[in-house]
Order: C-alpha cells, then structure tokens, then sequence
C-alpha cells in the first residue's frame, strides 16, 4: 500500500470572515494564497497538528471545531483534510510567521477576490457550503 500524508488545512473564521494566508515559498507558491496548516506528524492527531500548525504559521492559540466534508489530492502522497476552527479567548491576532507574507480576513463576497492555490479551492468551496447551510 502507498504511503499517505495527511495535511491539515484551516479554514479559521471569525465574525463569518474566513483568513487566508499568502504563501512566500516555496517559488512555484509564492504569492497565491491558502487555508494555514502543514503536514501532521507520525503518531499525532490531525486536530492536534492543525493546532500546532497555527500556532507555529501565524502565532495564534486555535481549536478546531468541524472537519470539513472531504479530501482532496496534493502532489502525492499527500491529501488535505480542512477543518474549521477558532481563535481562542485571549489569542492573539494571526501574523504571517512562516510561509507567508500577509493575511487576509475575507468576507463570503470577498472569499475569490484573491488567488487561491488550485489545490484549495474545492476545499474553500466547500466550506463555503457548510458555511451556508449552518446559517440558514
């Protein structure tokens, strides 16, 4: 069986706005933006990583609150699992610590203003799909 490597993305929101990242390397990414996250490590859990992640990317105290519908290939042998998440009482505000150079908190009108990473965007769209059906 080939091996799999779990990549945990997420899609943080507050107050209906959704952060993205714009990645700073490596070159081929830099510039597009993404849900914050990395690779989870051997023997953690994915929830576990995501929390680690976000702290580490942008120095942020999260927890996670659903997974997001799905699964969607990377560069094998890689796959991105989302969930969504929120930032902690007295966390503080997200800054571009590692990979990336800014951050944005969007709007559902704003979410396609910026140039997702091709490898996101079903994720964002789904998302966005739990997003509506939880405020309905």
């Amino acid at each position: 069986m080939t091996e799999r490597i779990v990549v945990v993305g997420a899609a943080l929101l507050d107050g209906g706005r959704l952060l993205a990242a714009r990645r700073s390397a490596p070159e081929e990414l830099a510039g597009r933006w993404e849900l914050p996250g990395g690779k989870v490590e051997e023997g953690e859990a994915p929830e576990a990583a995501l929390v680690r992640e976000l702290r580490e990317e942008l120095g942020v105290d999260a927890e996670t609150v659903e997974r997001v519908p799905g699964e969607w290939p990377l560069k094998s042998p890689y796959v991105l699992q989302v969930w969504t998440a929120r930032l902690r009482p007295g966390s503080a505000a997200p800054r571009p610590l590692q990979d990336h150079d800014a951050l944005r908190w969007l709007t559902p009108d704003e979410i396609w203003h910026v140039d997702w990473l091709d490898q996101d965007v079903p994720a964002v769209r789904e998302t966005l799909a739990g997003l509506n059906t939880h405020t309905r």
